[in-house]
């Protein structure tokens, strides 16, 4: 249930990205105010030590990768196609990672729902047939930034066991990645632009507080079951984000997106079964 809610958190949080008018803006004033949030709380958890210095550094840089490549999807697609594809292809090359790096293994039941997941994620993307230019971009953007998460889920997943406490791992890797994406903003746009009051108030906060809350519960999870499949679990928000992207965005749904979200229930089904 606790992964399920991250779930909602970060469906949200890429709704308020799409909708926004400079996607890049926006992005980076959310995480500007996580690594605030996350700031004070460096000074009451352990130093990490230098191995978790390592993925800490490898993550900022996955993270920001990903950001800048969702920004350039969600600029050229909607959320009902970008968020889909972004998230769908993680789940199966996190347990991959999860088995070959830390030897975990799943039971057929679960090995079979991570798949119904995965495939019912990646169905909702392409409910749409033929496809524009545009729309042809987005899913090349989507493709890549679905690498950019499968690799920083797996590095952080190591992390949060490394580190004295998973909460430790997360606020510091809230106040780097928040750095680094904040000075790429800077350069790209300028201190005018990437600091408005407005969209601070509006998105910023709201969307930071979504990505922190639900960030530090999913690396908690990490360490408490394989890494696989809480990532299929999480991935679970495309159901949320179908639900936004219909209802709020008035994205337009076929129904494939009601026979794939189907599918993603039933395989959530398994693998907590």
């Amino acid at each position: 249930m606790v992964v399920l809610a991250t779930a909602l958190m970060h469906a949200s949080w890429n709704a308020m990205v799409r909708a926004s008018g400079d996607k890049l803006v926006s992005l980076a004033n959310m995480t500007a105010l996580s690594a605030l949030i996350g700031l004070p709380l460096i000074f009451f958890v352990p130093l990490p030590s230098r191995e978790v210095w390592g993925l800490l550094a490898l993550t900022t840089l996955l993270h920001t990768g990903y950001k800048i490549f969702l920004v350039r999807a969600y600029a050229h697609g909607g959320l009902g196609h970008v968020y889909p594809l972004a998230r769908g292809g993680a789940p199966l090359l996190v347990a991959g990672a999860g088995f070959v790096l830390l030897g975990e293994t799943l039971s057929p039941a679960s090995l079979a729902g991570m798949l119904l997941v995965t495939l019912g994620i990646i169905s909702l993307a392409f409910r749409k047939n033929g496809g524009t230019q545009d729309e042809k971009r987005a899913t090349l953007y989507a493709l890549i930034t679905a690498g950019f998460i499968a690799s920083y889920t797996t590095v952080d997943g190591i992390g949060a066991r490394l580190a004295e406490t998973s909460f430790a791992y997360v606020a510091w890797l809230f106040v780097l990645d928040g750095a680094a994406f904040t000075a790429l903003a800077l350069w790209r746009r300028g201190p005018g632009a990437a600091w408005s009051p407005a969209t601070l108030l509006r998105q910023g906060l709201p969307g930071a507080l979504l990505q922190v809350v639900a960030y530090a519960l999913v690396l908690w999870a990490m360490t408490k079951a394989p890494l696989g499949l809480v990532s299929a679990v999480r991935e679970t928000s495309v159901v949320f984000a179908a639900l936004i992207s219909s209802l709020i965005l008035k994205e337009k749904l076929g129904p494939m997106a009601a026979v794939a979200a189907l599918a993603v229930a039933a395989g959530v089904i398994l693998i907590e079964g």
